[in-house]
């Protein structure tokens, strides 16, 4: 692993460890709830030593005092078990705990972040992040916390112990020791990039099935099956190969401590038997038979725990490289915050000015370029032009999900920039193109923006956006629960509900972002009817391609190519016969 890489998880790994600095009153506990469990597990080959020592020949075994060594070695045995399943418990706790707090920190980020995140990251793979990566983070601390610490005093108690019983025996186990130590340090030092890797291929692969599985029916429609299943098969195959590299190098681990750990066992079982069989001058052996079964059993013990910290430090290292996917998302900078002395806006009036108006999303390639517009309280601005123009992006900074990056924008004279977001945005009332309705009832929807409105006023605006009609005809009315993404609903009954959502809140300035788009033109007359109620006297921005939606607009922006070509009414326009005639045509000449 390279220096980068290593700095990199040492990194993470202080992160990490000021999330578990919240459960510091827990880990004392659990500590010494594992100090009890290993000391009472290790002195129990001590007793089952004594208990073989009494047995010295035919007819002299002494069955009452091997018992009650018996008996008290199960009730060690029990005690242990009980401190066990105390410490797995908090260790559960704190593990989980941990997860729990950096996912709600990742995604209270993500609720932070400015659009232009969300919209160069891939769904997917921001939610494999959280998931995924979390559960991977789980499974890497709650491994570190139940077998680390047991390991260490594992290793630490069982050597004192073999010293005690024959320093001998006990310099044998020590000396080959180093070995395994060597064979962790090699293949830890090697897995934290190999895990890594393999958490981008996981995500890549979420992300396709995730896209793919959201668009099905654009899928099949453009017969896309065969690429898509290619595409998932290039980035399974990569998941594949890197999830081998990096199981394989870590599986080596097993084989070649168990492999230490029997040359440790065959060292100690040759040298003790040697002693057993030794003179110590006073006509007993230097080793007892009872005390090398002791110390045949320590070899084991003292051995493992070498094979389990290896494995957790090769499932840690995983843990850190999923514990640094989620970081970069916390570590991402927010939006930028509304300043100190920041404005809350109360009722808008709806005079809202552009000036000199500049933006882009890439330094490289300008949108946007001088929009100077004077727009007064209760007039009705359309905006119209071709595909790709700037429409969108002019409502996303009269919104502030995007920064100005030249010029300004003001609304009742005061630049948005020095008003708070929230209170900016709470007096638009928005309807766009893309619905978007929770897994809620369709009562809870409406009153999205409007959480206290009384039934009757749901209904009003339900009547009010002609939605009402089709709302009663479902199973339960308003109380039926619209599942993910509303798919039992059709895109114009989705698009109703959103109107209506609108026309509970009543704001004081709209934006209407083609709203109508997915409505039939019967249900269409009939909302532009609703909407020229609606936006009486509010300042209205509506952005539409169908220009029959814009004919009675008090002002028209043409725009093209991020400029504003051409600004008047209907009838201005045609009479110019310049591109907003053009477009006019196209859409209605025979």
């Amino acid at each position: 692993m390279s220096k980068k890489n290593g700095r990199g998880g040492a990194r993470v790994l202080r992160r990490a460890l000021k999330y578990i600095g919240k459960y510091r009153l827990l880990l004392p506990v659990s500590a010494i709830f594992t100090v009890i469990t290993v000391a009472l597990s290790l002195y129990i080959p001590v007793l089952v030593g004594d208990a073989i020592d009494l047995i010295t020949g035919a007819g002299e075994v002494k069955l009452d005092a091997i018992l009650e060594i018996l008996i008290f070695a199960a009730i060690l045995v029990g005690g242990a078990a009980l401190s066990q399943w105390i410490c797995s418990t908090l260790n559960n706790r704190i593990a989980l705990g941990v997860v729990r707090d950096i996912r709600n920190d990742a995604f209270e980020r993500l609720e932070r972040l400015p659009l232009s995140y969300h919209d160069s990251h891939r769904t997917g793979d921001t939610v494999n992040r959280i998931i995924n990566d979390a559960e991977q983070l789980a499974d890497g601390l709650l491994l570190g916390f139940t077998q680390l610490l047991s390991g260490i005093l594992t290793i630490v108690i069982t050597l004192g112990i073999m010293i005690y019983l024959n320093w001998a025996v006990a310099l044998v186990v020590f000396v080959l020791t180093p070995i395994s130590l060597l064979v962790a340090k090699f293949i830890a030092s090697r897995t934290f990039n190999m895990f890594k890797l393999r958490a981008e291929a996981e995500a890549k692969t979420t992300s396709h099935v995730n896209e793919m599985l959201s668009n099905q029916k654009i899928v099949k429609a453009f017969s896309h099956e065969d690429e898509s299943q290619a595409k998932f098969d290039e980035l399974n195959g990569s998941l594949q190969a890197r999830s081998l590299k990096a199981i394989f190098f870590s599986s080596l681990t097993n084989p070649l401590t168990r492999f230490v750990n029997s040359l440790v066992y065959a060292a100690v079982a040759l040298v003790g038997a040697l002693l057993v069989l030794t003179d110590n001058g006073a006509g007993a052996a230097l080793l007892t038979v009872g005390e090398l079964a002791a110390l045949l059993s320590y070899a084991n013990q003292y051995t493992k725990p070498f094979n389990e910290i290896s494995g957790v430090v090769t499932e840690f290292q995983n843990a850190l490289a999923s514990a640094g996917r989620i970081l970069e998302i916390i570590d991402e900078p927010c939006e930028i915050p509304d300043g100190a002395d920041a404005v809350v806006l109360g009722v808008a009036e709806g005079d809202v000015s552009l000036s000199d108006v500049s933006f882009s999303y890439t330094p490289e390639i300008p949108l946007i370029e001088g929009i100077s517009l004077e727009v007064t309280r209760g007039k009705r601005v359309a905006i119209v032009g071709p595909t790709g123009c700037g429409k969108t992006t002019l409502i996303n900074l009269l919104m502030r999900f995007y920064d100005v990056t030249g010029g300004g924008i003001s609304v009742d004279g005061t630049d948005i920039r020095d008003i708070t977001r929230h209170s900016l945005r709470k007096n638009y009332g928005m309807v766009l193109q893309d619905t978007w309705l929770s897994p809620a009832s369709v009562r809870d929807n409406i009153k999205m923006g409007k959480p206290d409105a009384t039934d009757e006023e749901v209904i009003a605006a339900a009547r009010a956006a002609h939605a009402h009609s089709f709302i009663k005809r479902l199973k339960n009315g308003y109380d039926t629960r619209i599942g993910e993404g509303g798919e039992e609903l059709s895109q114009g009954q989705k698009q109703l509900i959103c109107i209506t959502r609108v026309m509970l809140c009543l704001p004081p300035m709209l934006i209407l972002d083609e709203a109508t788009s997915s409505i039939d033109t019967r249900t269409e007359i009939r909302i532009q009817k609703a909407f020229s109620e609606m936006m009486r006297g509010r300042t209205s921005f509506v952005v539409a391609h169908r220009l029959s939606t814009v004919m009675d607009s008090d002002l028209i922006l043409v725009m093209r190519d991020g400029n504003i070509v051409e600004t008047g009414t209907h009838e201005e326009l045609l009479a110019r016969g310049g591109f907003y005639f053009e477009l006019f045509n196209s859409q209605f000449a025979k």
